[in-house]
């Protein structure tokens, strides 16, 4: 199972990279889409921190996580405005 873990870092690396491209959008979906996808790649990273033990990076995740979640908040404020 560790081993399928150790994987992870891959496909969260892209997810945030991903992310971060649809972050930079002037169109509050596409934002949308973008924080979505920052969420998902801070899950995998947390997943994948947590099986290496990597606690500084674990909380990280959770606070950039907190981030991403007040992004959405905003960017759903802004779009209906």
């Amino acid at each position: 199972m560790s081993e399928y873990i150790d994987l992870l870092q891959w496909p969260a690396m892209a997810v945030t990279l991903f992310g971060a491209y649809w972050l930079a959008s002037g169109r509050p979906e596409r934002r949308m889409f973008g924080f979505w996808m920052m969420v998902l790649s801070n899950l995998m990273w947390i997943a994948w921190g947590w099986s290496d033990e990597a606690w500084a990076l674990v909380l990280l995740q959770v606070g950039l996580m907190a981030l991403n979640v007040r992004g959405i908040l905003k960017n759903e404020h802004e779009a209906h405005r």
